[in-house]
């Protein structure tokens, strides 16, 4: 086949307008049938005649292996008969989209397409196939495992991934980095190599700058002073700015930096709206590394010491980020050699809520949490752009060469979600999570970052993966249960507890089948077999009958099971190092018909805006006259439900989740019990309350805080895709 047969696209199109009828109800009744119709003819006019035919499978191979769109060589690794039966296999399943934003967005952001952008080269099912043989590398079994699985979307690879998997011409299948920075010149300069080279390749970047020192630090001589963080915020704004992938991404990174960093609020005046255009950064998230300290100061209301990091590694000897401030918080401010100043600490986190009411930002990581019930040797020091990666990291020693004295660890996330409305209809469940755990070990395997050696050798030591889930509201919907009533923590807690329980077996069985296990295994306590104590001493039951019977059919582990894995794990050991994170999941979401992440739906009908297509509309996945009582808007839940929702899944997830809250500028009465008798208006208190709360839960990270105003807009809400599944 030498060109594509061209089809004239057909003109007068009406999917559009079958979609937007969704936004103007009938009696009172919105109608739903009107999205479904405009589905159908969303393939009839435009996906259809707007497809390259091709006569058989051969030809289709062919052609795109021949003109650069599929690589030739994981296809090789199958026998040309097996590939074709796998994809007959899959499309005789019969996939259906839904909804029309579901299709609307595979066939817009997913499906592989002609040079020019205009027809397409592959469907549903293809992308599925391509994916699963890519992934499972020749293993045909698990080809199959993974075809299946994804076609009845129990398992969702992340964006990187899906879009590239098989392709000749593609981007990185990991979703996102973290780097740290020393306190020399040597190893700033090598971070902004790093954030180039990253964001050249794709994903978003998470730099920490805790260790920097501090504005008016001395440089060797007293008479040099240090300028400090934001100069090097600005060189990082302008660097992910520019190595954009030509174009295709916005250029997205994060910084971290310690609340008890001298530069704290200067760091935090970068992203005001009124900030100088000298220290602004537009396009940079700002994250806080919070240890528990800060909260005692606050509840206390005392006076807070900034410590200089150059000091502080001075006597301690580590960098800055790898002090204990909670632990040795009096000790570094009773030495006099070391610099501090003061501010008030309730001063602070009243900038924190305003920034957050502002601008949705800083992202807050209480870093004492993460660390405590962390099963690693070493020490978490910051996260990523989406706050739910909580790895250890090691520092690395750089000479005048910029040569490694010492190649320190530095993290890639390799993501991947579970769909929990279709997972928990798994035929076996166990299978489902092994099949998930294989594919993400092979992006792992198989992630090899030259340009940036940090991230290559963590890589390399740790095999990190990220399995995370989508479609909690869904679920709790489909089973009429109040998102945040004790039935629906009940459920989290077990769904979670049983994906923890899975995916430590897979990794223990592929530990068993590789003969070793993640560098620094043997002093982790899953060797040591504490982490799996909690599981078999808990005394354990499902209080609800609801929540019994929709369980009833799965295989929940037991304390046994769990004294059984824990000697497995004993003996055999681990592949992974760290397994599960919940990423927000951003389009995804909608090609998999279900609600994001593991948070509350925003609208029953969710308005889409198109850059060069107008409005879309969206309704919430499922959505039945069964349904609509329990799909309340995340805007008008109290969020300590959302809190506690997480935090009965943070117990059983070893990095982080990306918990968004979600703020009305006026809060609708009665909502919070500390606002009667006050303003309705959404005040700094509101936050610096919920903060507190979500600390005092258990909570890792809190990610954006998201404002609806009285204009119907959304301040902070998440435009980078980066790191999302």
């Amino acid at each position: 086949m030498d060109s594509p047969k061209l089809v004239n696209k057909v003109q007068d199109v009406t999917y559009f307008e079958l979609n937007n009828e969704l936004n103007r109800p009938v009696d009172g009744k919105i109608p739903l049938h009107k999205d479904r119709e405009a589905v159908r003819a969303f393939f009839l006019e435009h996906v259809n005649p707007n497809t390259v035919f091709f006569y058989t499978l051969d030809e289709k191979l062919d052609y795109l292996i021949e003109h650069d769109f599929i690589e030739e060589e994981f296809l090789a690794k199958y026998n040309r008969e097996f590939v074709k039966d796998l994809m007959q296999t899959t499309y005789k399943k019969k996939f259906r989209f839904r909804s029309f934003m579901s299709a609307f967005k595979f066939y817009k952001q997913y499906a592989l397409k002609t040079n020019d952008g205009q027809r397409y080269l592959e469907r549903f099912e293809d992308r599925i196939v391509f994916n699963a043989l890519f992934l499972a590398d020749g293993d045909e079994q698990l080809a199959r495992d993974l075809a299946e699985e994804m076609i009845h979307q129990r398992y969702q690879p992340a964006t990187p991934t899906f879009l590239n998997a098989g392709r000749k011409r593609r981007g990185e299948l990991v979703s996102c980095f973290l780097i740290q920075t020393t306190d020399d010149m040597n190893s700033i300069g090598r971070t902004i190599n790093s954030a180039l080279q990253l964001s050249r390749i794709g994903g978003g970047v998470g730099v920490s700058l805790s260790n920097i020192r501090a504005a008016g630090d001395p440089i060797k001589k007293i008479e040099n002073a240090s300028s400090g963080v934001v100069p090097i915020m600005k060189l990082l704004e302008d660097s992910f700015s520019y190595s954009n992938q030509l174009g295709q991404r916005n250029g997205a990174g994060a910084v971290y930096l310690n609340v008890f960093h001298p530069d704290i609020v200067s760091f935090l005046s970068t992203k005001k709206e009124n900030a100088d255009e000298k220290i602004r950064v537009k396009t940079l998230s700002l994250g806080l590394v919070v240890p528990d300290k800060f909260y005692h100061l606050i509840k206390n209301d005392d006076m807070m010491y900034l410590f200089s990091p150059y000091d502080v590694e001075r006597i301690y000897g580590v960098p800055f980020s790898y002090v204990d401030i909670t632990k040795e918080y009096d000790n570094m401010v009773n030495n006099s050699e070391i610099r501090k100043s003061k501010i008030r600490a309730r001063d602070l986190e009243n900038e924190i809520s305003k920034l957050q009411q502002e601008s949705g930002y800083p992202y807050i990581i209480n870093i004492d949490t993460a660390n405590r019930s962390n099963p690693i040797d070493g020490k978490i020091i910051m996260s990523n752009l989406c706050s739910e990666i909580l790895q250890v990291q090691e520092p690395s020693l750089i000479n005048n060469a910029q040569e490694y004295e010492v190649l320190g660890t530095d993290i890639s996330c390799n993501l991947g979600s579970t769909n929990i409305v279709n997972l928990m209809k798994s035929p076996d469940f166990e299978r489902s999570v092994d099949v998930a755990v294989r594919a993400l070990t092979f992006v792992t395997d198989h992630s090899s970052i030259d340009a940036v050696p940090t991230i290559k050798n963590g890589n390399a030591k740790a095999h990190t993966i990220g399995l995370g889930a989508m479609g909690l509201h869904t679920f709790f919907a489909l089973n009429q249960m109040e998102y945040g009533s004790e039935e629906s923590i009940e459920v989290t807690d077990l769904y979670f507890r049983m994906l923890n329980f899975y995916t430590l077996k897979s990794s223990n069985k592929i530990a068993k089948e590789r003969g070793f296990s993640f560098e620094g295994f043997e002093k982790s306590t899953y060797y040591s077999g504490e982490y799996f104590d909690t599981y078999i001493e808990e005394d354990f039951s499902i209080i609800s009958d609801k929540v019994a019977a929709i369980f009833a059919d799965l295989p929940v582990p037991t304390a046994q099971d769990w004294a059984d894995l824990k000697e497995a794990v004993r003996q055999g050991g681990l592949y992974h190092q760290n397994r599960m994170a919940i990423a927000p999941t951003g389009s995804i979401s909608y090609v998999n018909e279900t609600s994001a992440s593991l948070h509350p739906i925003t609208r029953l009908i969710e308005e889409r805006q198109e850059k060069k297509t107008g409005k879309t509309y969206y309704p919430a996945p499922f959505l039945s006259n069964e349904t609509l009582p329990f799909y309340k808007s995340a805007y008008d839940i109290d969020m300590r439900k959302v809190i506690d929702v997480y935090a009965a899944a943070q117990k059983h997830i070893d990095q982080g989740m990306s918990l968004t809250l979600f703020m009305r500028s006026e809060i609708p009465q009665g909502l919070y019990e500390w606002k009667n008798g006050r303003t309705d208006k959404l005040t700094t208190r509101d936050l610096n309350i919920l903060r507190n709360y979500a600390w005092n839960k258990g909570i890792k990270s809190i990610y954006y805080v998201r404002t609806f105003t009285e204009n119907n807009e959304e301040i902070g809400s998440n435009a980078c895709e980066s790191c999302s599944i």
